[in-house]
């Protein structure tokens, strides 16, 4: 059958209609982010109350938006008309299944913001901005009782939110699934049940071991932040469309399909939190640029977003902890800390600097060997609030003696504990077992890498550390392209993850790598 010009611009003119209403709402989306980015930033503290109107309204008109009827027969044309043209010829088979995909989860996300009140989505709003407000207060001060108020709100309100998707899954599971699709509490246990059982035992096992006591030291804060420019540049930072600010708790996000944000901190008394938090936030932020926003156009549509946040998380940690934290990249990088005062003499000093495998109280501190017990106390506490009854004001207590009894460790206050992570001040509920998920992939997706970097000619016994030795670290990001980040929502985290290894996702490959690692940290002790 042949097509005319004319009939391919009407074929596609339903397509074209609801891509043009998507990048509205996108561009929508990017005004919140960017106020989100600013209160995160540089916003007055006295402004969060106009801040907490000005994200209420911008919630209600999305959610206006991403329910409406209008959107709602965009939705059904755009269908009717891709049922037709995918049977001309006009298509190819990518575009067939690249359209239909969008399509579909056009259609699930439909579905979930037309079973939300209004009411509710400008209630949340307000009671976040209100939230993460007092948050940093109650931190500033060490005082959880102030906090406690909004906690309770925002914890009720999700209560709702959950009982109004009338999802077939429990009130956690239900707001865990923006961020991890098809998650469940069960498979949770499934994944993080070695997790369990194994850390506490290489921590003691880690405890029992004779190492030499290492000096404590600290660096000026613009040293610090030289040292992140550094690795930032060498990592191929683009300034044209990177921006670097400082924030109380370090995070990257999306402004636009050339505008790609990230903030660290300077921690006193820890000289390698801004840098190795630099190196996290930068891993999410090449996820982010790497995505099919350019290539093929998706950055307003499903297909341009991320699979999951444990598949962010994942490309993130593979570049705090697979790369940055390397043996291979301190024998590379230590002089650049040498030259900025730093007491390292060789690249074992700054190796072992950056793993010192001590539990602390602090969970973005914590290196791999005990970050998965701050992950698990977070989820377990979350899922007993939300559905076990755990009354707010006995979070504190609760959070300590978990910490007592998972990590060996007592928070001095409320700062370094329950009040350390800014996720709760915003109701993001369900989104910590993303970090250690994360972890589980990082590891899987490494080892397939390995491999294809045998395949390519990189034959020594670690083709990741020999690549990171010789500063290219640019062909792990180029495998990562390929591989991962071009996937978009295609399919979710633990498909993603099969199709990329051969294997479903499992906890093997990250006790195994983290044993490893232990026992050359050891050897080198």
């Amino acid at each position: 059958m042949v097509i005319s010009v004319s009939d391919r611009v009407l074929s596609g003119l339903a397509w074209h209609r609801l891509g043009e209403y998507l990048h509205e709402t996108q561009v929508l989306g990017s005004i919140q982010n960017t106020l989100y980015w600013d209160q995160n930033t540089t916003m007055p503290s006295q402004a969060a109350s106009w801040r907490a109107e000005q994200l209420s309204l911008l919630a209600r008109q999305l959610h206006a938006r991403q329910s409406s009827e209008h959107f709602e027969e965009l939705i059904s044309e755009a269908r009717s008309e891709f049922k037709k043209v995918s049977k001309t010829g006009d298509l190819d088979q990518i575009e067939i299944d690249d359209r239909g995909k969008n399509l579909e989860l056009l259609e699930q996300d439909l579905k979930r913001q037309k079973r939300l009140d209004p009411d509710l989505i400008s209630q949340l709003a307000t009671a976040k901005a209100k939230g993460y407000s007092l948050w940093r207060q109650a931190k500033v001060n060490s005082e959880f009782k102030c906090f406690a108020p909004a906690l309770r709100k925002l914890i009720s309100l999700r209560q709702e939110q959950a009982k109004q998707l009338s999802e077939s899954r429990s009130c956690w599971e239900t707001l865990a699934q923006p961020f991890e699709p098809d998650l469940s509490i069960g498979r949770l246990q499934e994944l993080f049940g070695p997790l369990r059982n194994s850390l506490p035992d290489l921590i003691e096992k880690v405890r029992g071991w004779e190492r030499p006591e290492r000096p404590s030291w600290d660096l000026e804060e613009n040293s610090q932040k030289s040292l992140c420019q550094r690795l930032l540049q060498e990592w191929g930072r683009d300034i044209e469309v990177t921006c670097v600010a400082t924030s109380p708790h370090p995070f990257s996000i999306t402004l636009g399909p050339q505008d790609f944000r990230l903030t660290t901190r300077v921690v006193k008394g820890q000289p390698l939190s801004c840098f190795l938090a630099t190196a996290h936030e930068w891993g999410h932020s090449l996820y982010e640029q790497g995505l099919p926003i350019q290539s093929h156009q998706w950055f307003d549509w499903p297909l341009g977003q991320a699979t999951s946040m444990a598949l962010h998380e994942s490309q993130s940690l593979f570049w705090e902890n697979r790369v940055a934290r390397s043996r291979p990249f301190a024998e590379r990088f230590w002089t650049n800390f040498a030259k900025e005062g730093a007491p390292v003499n060789s690249g074992i000093d700054l190796w072992h600097a950056m793993n010192p495998l001590v539990p602390g109280c602090n969970r973005v501190e914590a290196d791999e060997l005990s970050y998965g017990l701050h992950i698990l106390i977070r989820t377990d506490l979350e899922i007993a609030m939300l559905e076990g009854g755990l009354e707010v004001e006995a979070l504190p207590g609760e959070w300590n003696s978990r910490y007592k009894s998972f990590l060996g460790v007592t928070p001095r206050n409320d700062s370094e504990g329950c009040l350390q992570d800014v996720h709760w001040s915003e109701g993001q509920f369900g989104y910590f077992p993303s970090y250690l998920l994360g972890h589980l992939i990082s590891a899987q997706l490494a080892e397939a890498m390995r491999g294809s970097l045998r395949g390519l000619g990189v034959h020594e016994a670690d083709p990741i550390g020999a690549c990171i030795r010789g500063g290219n670290e640019s062909e792990l990001l180029a495998w990562l392209r390929k591989e991962v980040h071009v996937h978009g929502r295609k399919m979710n985290a633990e498909n993603l993850v099969e199709h990329v290894t051969g294997s479903p996702l499992s906890s093997s490959a990250f006790l195994n790598y983290l044993e490893q690692k232990l026992e050359m940290l050891n050897s080198t002790s």
